[in-house]
């Protein structure tokens, strides 16, 4: 049954009378049979439920993250409304199990449904939270977590012709997931990263309290907005601004490609025409006859091992730089480089408006991204030597990073006294977010001082004194 209000309310204090008192580590036990008082019993899979391997594995995207010695969760928790949400928290702060939150499941290192050390963890997997309620006249629309881009795509595109989102590429990708750490997309250069262009939020906090921009306050919505998933809450949905979206037609692009890349000799023939839904359908598919309601398909595969690393760069990479660059996709276990051009509108919001910092001097960023099916693949090997050589040409002091190309190699929270150390944490933290790490900590410090959120790069609490 749903959770009342009057019952939330009673949790809670109980939470709040109670939690001092409690075991470090109590009995995962008591924290299941909290849920089942207020969450329905089909909403929760345990290990011993026949359903649980196939609802971990719905959203797995990486079969490395798969295996027998996998640290998996004590359960997943699949709400269908808010009150479930806060039961969860409140049952885990009560009897001491983290939660972790899954909406799409793109994590690159998986950290949203399994953990690098043993520890008893539940997640919370949002796919059931899925809607997107669109206001065609404001030109905006709540989002839910759990949807996907594509999801996110086709309603706003049916719903109001002619708008458009700047976003990824990827239909699979969770909006929650996405957003959280910025949002980097094919029009980021026209409008922005997905974060620009969010307008409202609501968020379930580590008190259990459900909270919107204005509840939350400045810096908490600032932290949402790019300071990556998984360390100030539980954001539920998203008020999103969509722009009106006319690039012109193929005679106008063949007319600017001649004057700008004249090299390229592009002609009439090599341009195609469509509407805003079907280029992210060809974007993806790679076929113009791929029809746009594959974009609601959420299917995934564990057929593909990969790594991904990432750069930026600030200073042009020479042409006798990159003839040094090019044999190395001629090694064995060789993957590929992204190109992502910031610039534009991206390059001219102010580093700290939100959370993401690599705006003002950036050329674009760099992908890396190995694959590999099965063992003794050189792939790793190949993807960490490139990023070595590449040192000399990106991003210095710090060395940049995207959160959402989330990758360990740079570094890993440790935990003292119970809390995620801030020193440990500026390791990677600043090559995420620069200057903008040390207010997220902050924030963190505010919102969550006991560092309740947490996984192996989530933001650690800094308790800020004057």
């Amino acid at each position: 049954m749903a959770l009342s209000t009057g019952t939330a309310l009673l949790l809670a204090v109980c939470f709040l009378a109670c939690y001092a008192s409690v075991p470090s580590l109590a009995a995962s036990g008591e924290f299941l049979q909290c849920l089942s008082g207020n969450i329905p019993s089909q909403l929760v899979f345990t290990p011993s439920s026949p359903s649980f391997t196939s609802v971990l594995v719905s959203s797995i995207r990486n079969p490395k993250f798969f295996t027998p010695t996998t640290v998996r969760p004590l359960c997943i928790v699949t709400p269908t409304n808010a009150t479930h949400v806060q039961a969860a928290v409140l049952c885990g702060r009560r009897h001491d199990v983290r939660v972790r939150v899954r909406s799409g499941g793109h994590d690159y290192e998986g950290l949203s449904y399994r953990s690098e050390r043993p520890e008893t963890f539940a997640v919370v997997d949002l796919a059931n939270l899925r809607a997107v309620r669109v206001n065609r006249r404001a030109a905006t629309a709540w989002v839910d977590s759990g949807a996907t881009l594509g999801e996110l795509y086709y309603t706003v595109a049916k719903a109001a012709p002619g708008l458009a989102f700047p976003a990824g590429v990827c239909p699979t990708i969770g909006v929650g997931g996405h957003f959280s750490g910025g949002g980097m997309g094919m029009m980021m250069r026209k409008y922005g990263f997905s974060v620009d262009n969010v307008l409202d939020a609501t968020l379930v906090d580590a008190t259990g309290r459900l909270l919107d921009k204005k509840a939350m306050g400045r810096d908490l919505f600032w932290a949402i907005r790019g300071g990556g998933g998984g360390s100030f809450g539980i954001v539920l949905s998203w008020k999103a601004l969509f722009q009106s979206l006319y690039l012109g037609n193929c005679s106008d692009l063949v007319r600017t490609m001649s004057s700008q890349f004249p090299e390229l000799g592009m002609t009439r023939a090599d341009c195609r025409e469509m509407s805003w839904l079907q280029s992210t359908v060809y974007i993806n598919s790679g076929d113009a006859n791929t029809t746009v309601e594959t974009l609601l398909n959420r299917t995934t595969s564990l057929n593909t091992f990969t790594k991904n690393k990432s750069d930026y760069v600030k200073q042009a990479i020479t042409e006798a730089s990159w003839e040094k660059i090019f044999p190395w996709f001629n090694n064995a276990g060789a993957g590929i480089i992204i190109l992502e051009p910031h610039g534009g509108r991206v390059g001219s919001i102010a580093d700290a408006e939100t959370p993401y910092p690599h705006r003002s001097g950036v050329l674009y960023n760099i992908q890396y991204v190995a694959f590999w099916t099965g063992n003794g693949t050189d792939s790793p090997n190949w993807i960490r030597g490139l990023y070595d050589f590449m040192e000399p040409l990106v991003s210095k002091t710090p060395r940049g990073a995207y959160v959402n190309y989330r990758d360990l190699d740079i570094g890993e929270n440790t935990v003292i006294g119970g809390v995620t150390s801030y020193e440990t944490g500026k390791v990677w933290g600043e090559q995420y977010f620069g200057g903008n790490f040390k207010r997220l900590a902050i924030t963190k410090g505010k919102v969550d001082a006991d560092d309740y959120f947490r996984n192996e790069q989530s933001v650690p609490p800094l308790v800020w004194r004057m």
